[in-house]
């Protein structure tokens, strides 16, 4: 069987952490890693992986509870609601100075150059201002310039960044999505925080919701939409399989009924524009997948943790590690 791969890691925020477990698994297996090309999340992961410096960024983001989150956001609500020079900065002092074309094996980090309108593929120079472009998640992270270009997150126009690879003298392209819309039956693993931990946390969200501003009610029966799907997300235990009796709910014909949504604050702009983000990715995805398909597909379901948890990292990679495993023995049983 063949065992050198392209592999393709795809956007998706927190969810990214998934692309650690599923690269522990091909490595336990056999797989050689012949390139890699990332997009967002994905071109951090690929990129350190590339570095050789995976396992020292696993222990970090694995030691990082909810409040050390916090504490790494340099808020700024300018161009952008975080800065990202406080997460970037750990990041850069984990791979050092070092140029993509000094990688052990060949790196594409995809970034979007709003100026231009145009897709970028980073495949030389600066590994660590590559990945800070590629991850410039609008309305969340700070814009990159360069020269008279504005650099934003890839997974603007590309999610899933496959063309890259497609020359590739590998024998197969793996690609990671992780904005799946199938594979609902897996669930995000159980670890169990400390008690006190927790109870930090809980105190820190209660204070946190009485004074950021969100959606408000005109009136009782004014149901709005952010405010349903944080409910749904808050909803998803580890412990239960997700609902989908609501995305069951057939589309409606009439806009009849309808009404403007009120809302204040960045809190809540935040929320709306990442959502939008999300749905717009996951369309993009199955097109880019639908036009290279790829020899093995290892689909992660965007719904079992929202873009921006990322404090779940242990959970997230178990996860990866898990599907990673279950389409692998599906693959090679059918060769």
């Amino acid at each position: 069987m063949s065992k050198k791969v392209a592999l393709v890691l795809g956007s998706g925020g927190a969810r990214g952490y998934a692309h650690i477990g599923v690269i522990e698994e091909l490595q336990e297996r056999g797989y050689e890693i012949g390139c890699i090309a990332g997009c967002s999340m994905g071109a951090v992961v690929g990129g350190i992986f590339a570095a050789g410096k995976l396992r020292e960024y696993r222990e970090w983001t694995e030691s990082l509870d909810y409040l050390d989150v916090l504490r790494l956001l340099d808020v700024s609500f300018r161009l952008g609601a975080i800065r990202g020079e406080r997460v970037f900065g750990r990041i850069h002092d984990i791979v050092g100075e070092i140029n993509i074309e000094e990688l052990a094996i060949p790196f594409t980090a995809v970034a979007t150059d709003l100026t231009n309108q145009q897709e970028i593929w980073f495949q030389e120079g600066c590994l660590h201002q590559a990945m800070r472009a590629s991850a410039a998640i609008p309305s969340l992270f700070t814009p990159v310039i360069q020269g008279k270009r504005m650099l934003v997150d890839g997974g603007l126009l590309n999610p899933l960044p496959i063309v890259p690879v497609v020359s590739s003298h590998c024998d197969l392209i793996i690609a990671v999505n992780l904005n799946a819309t199938n594979q609902n039956h897996y669930q995000l693993p159980v670890i169990e925080r400390p008690a006190a931990l927790k109870g930090r946390i809980d105190q820190l969200m209660t204070n946190l919701g009485s004074r950021l501003p969100s959606f408000r009610r005109k009136s009782e029966d004014d149901v709005l939409l952010l405010a349903e799907e944080q409910q749904r997300a808050d909803a998803v235990s580890p412990a239960a399989a997700p609902s989908r009796a609501w995305e069951d709910e057939a589309a409606p014909k009439s806009a009849s009924g309808s009404r403007v949504a009120e809302f204040s604050g960045p809190a809540s702009l935040l929320e709306l524009v990442n959502q939008s983000f999300e749905v717009m990715q996951t369309s993009l995805a199955q097109y880019k997948i639908a036009g290279y398909p790829p020899d093995i597909l290892i689909n992660v379901p965007k719904r079992v943790c929202r873009f921006f948890e990322f404090y779940k990292a242990p959970e997230l990679i178990m996860l990866g590690r898990q599907i990673a495993r279950d389409t692998l023995e599906r693959y090679e049983r059918e060769r």
